[in-house]
């Protein structure tokens, strides 16, 4: 009797391995998972919150962009889009989404353009939980890649929840890249807060947006650069922006 019970325990468990495997190779390839993490915290109005979504879309629809995400040895890439402000305050506005063409990106662009604000309360600034939401985003996506980056950006520093910079070190060690757009604004110094408390992670990155006109031309240049392979990616993104 209990060599039976043995038994069925050890086929019990090389079927959930089985399935478990199949699962996992049931997931899409991809160069690049990417989770696009916006502030829309109270200090950003109506206009800014505009700007910033119209610059996600015109990096989307941007030739450069595409080139980039083409440019991979698979030629796809996964992303999704939240935004967040306080604590508790994380919401997916976007679910993993596949871009393999310029008809993909501009689908994704034309939900960035229509889909509305999630949050007008005052929930504060809370990137630390912003980063441990993100970090949640990975499992079970339906996509696998050797790259998985969270996309951080805002106009301000944390002023609730748990501070950014020991939940970008935990985010860090679960194998996971921080890269940054602060916009520059109201905080001199945000730029440095976003380098020293935020990024992490191999070759993180932060490309400051010069208030939020400049926002559009700040992403283009910041997904070439993350999505671009090879190693000339840095200069592509360089190129791409206006002088």
């Amino acid at each position: 009797m209990a060599s039976r019970i043995a038994f069925f325990i050890a086929v019990a468990a090389v079927s959930g391995l089985c399935w478990a495997m199949s699962a996992r190779a049931a997931d899409k390839p991809v160069d690049l998972e990417l989770v696009l993490t916006a502030d829309v915290s109270r200090s950003i109005d109506d206009q800014e919150f505009r700007l910033q979504r119209e610059g996600y879309a015109q990096a989307f629809r941007d030739k450069r962009v595409i080139d980039a995400i083409r440019s991979g040895g698979i030629q796809r890439i996964a992303v999704t889009f939240v935004e967040w402000t306080g604590i508790g305050l994380q919401r997916v506005i976007i679910d993993w989404t596949l871009i393999d063409s310029a008809a993909s990106a501009e689908a994704f662009a034309q939900q960035l353009l229509t889909l509305p604000r999630t949050y007008y309360i005052g929930g504060g600034t809370a990137v630390g939980e912003a980063l441990y939401h993100a970090a949640t985003l990975f499992a079970d996506n339906g996509f696998e890649s050797e790259r998985r980056v969270i996309d951080v950006s805002g106009d301000g520093r944390t002023n609730r929840g748990r501070p950014a910079g020991p939940a970008r070190d935990f985010v860090v060690s679960q194998g996971f890249v921080i890269n940054g757009l602060p916009i520059m604004g109201t905080d001199p110094q945000l730029d440095t807060y976003y380098a020293t408390q935020v990024i992490g992670g191999p070759g993180a990155f932060s490309v400051p947006a010069e208030g939020f006109e400049d926002f559009a031309n700040a992403v283009r240049s910041k997904l070439i650069r993350e999505i671009a392979a090879g190693p000339h990616s840095m200069d592509t993104a360089l190129a791409a922006r206006p002088e």
